[in-house]
């Protein structure tokens, strides 16, 4: 999960796991980087900074289209326990409480309001201390995936939230509507996948190098398994070859519909296809589950037209009326449209 492993690759001059155990008063400083711990944690928040920043573009240019919405403030926190030594981790950001700002997105309430710089410590969510509630020791992911669902509550019930620093100063930030996923950043790993409520993409994933419309390309087709209810459909209907590769052609030809209104080039999406389907023969593009990258990219294509005149005549690309869709994720495969 995420987080967990991200202290136990960090640049500590002695093994962080040995640390992990031993009382944090009786470790001798010079022996551990502080400064190389909080440079690895820096370095993880960079890359999951970019990944929310592009997802929080797609799912709040896209909610008007989207079946279910949420509200959202764009903030993800971070918890000390979720780390293989919290007392390492607590040392090298300067905090003296578990919970901190990971990420504001930008463009979001939270990032728009500048009260969350990252590490930014945080003692009260409304009227709750997280930094009270029962924890692991180490390696916690639970405890942070609970405050983020309080979080959530939060913006239901209350139509906003109360954040309150270690400094007493407090953040009161009211949520905007947004398509109803997550996106979480894996410490290790080069895959991409969505699970019906979360877009995870490893932190070893190329497209990160590439530049920001096309690495949202990656982020739209598996935000797209999502909003399509793909996962439901296949669990269903079962996961042969022919309802994959039916799943990844309409991911595919959903990404330039969600990046066009999210405000990036539509073709942005075949231009991820082609830079990444060549070299790439042995992940998403193996077997006959999916098609070719090269026929994929051909599919993403035959899109663009149909989207640049919506665009033009409309304002925005509204794939939930005018996106044809190639099974009926409530009875079965049969290419059928929505219009």
């Amino acid at each position: 999960m995420r987080f967990a492993g991200l202290i136990a690759v960090a640049l500590a001059a002695i093994p962080v796991a040995a640390l992990a155990s031993a009382d944090w008063a009786e470790i001798d400083g010079k022996r551990v980087d502080l400064a190389a711990e909080r440079a690895a944690i820096e370095q993880y928040q960079s890359f999951d900074q970019r990944l929310q920043d592009v997802g929080w573009k797609l799912i709040s240019g896209n909610a008007d289209f989207c079946e279910r919405v949420v509200p959202s403030i764009g903030l993800q926190l971070q918890d000390m326990a979720s780390y293989g030594s919290p007392a390492i981790a607590r040392a090298a950001l300067g905090l003296t409480r578990d919970f901190a700002v990971q990420t504001a997105a930008r463009g979001s309430p939270a990032g728009l309001s500048g009260a969350f710089p990252a590490n930014r410590e945080i003692t009260r969510l409304e009227r709750h201390d997280p930094n009270e509630w029962d924890a692991g020791n180490r390696l916690d992911w639970q405890r942070l995936v609970s405050v983020h669902d309080h979080v959530d509550a939060m913006l239901v019930e209350h139509g906003g939230i109360a954040v309150t620093f270690a400094d007493d100063e407090t953040a009161d930030i009211r949520p905007v509507e947004v398509c109803a996923t997550r996106f979480e950043l894996m410490g290790d790993g080069d895959r991409a996948v969505a699970d019906g409520k979360r877009v995870v993409i490893g932190i070893e994933f190329p497209g990160f190098a590439y530049e920001e419309p096309v690495f949202a390309g990656v982020v739209a087709h598996e935000l797209a398994h999502n909003l399509l209810g793909h996962r439901a459909w296949l669990s269903r209907e079962g996961r042969k070859r022919s309802n994959i590769r039916r799943a990844e052609r309409e991911a595919d030809r959903l990404m330039p519909w969600l990046l066009a209104n999210a405000g990036y080039d539509p073709k942005a999406a075949r231009e991820f296809m082609e830079r990444w389907g060549p070299g790439n023969d042995g992940w998403i593009f193996r077997k006959r589950s999916h098609d070719g990258w090269d026929e994929r990219a051909e599919f993403i294509a035959a899109e663009i037209p149909k989207i640049r005149a919506l665009m033009a005549s409309e304002g925005h690309a509204d794939w939930s009326v005018h996106f044809t869709r190639e099974i009926d994720p409530q009875r079965g495969s049969e290419q059928f449209s929505r219009k």
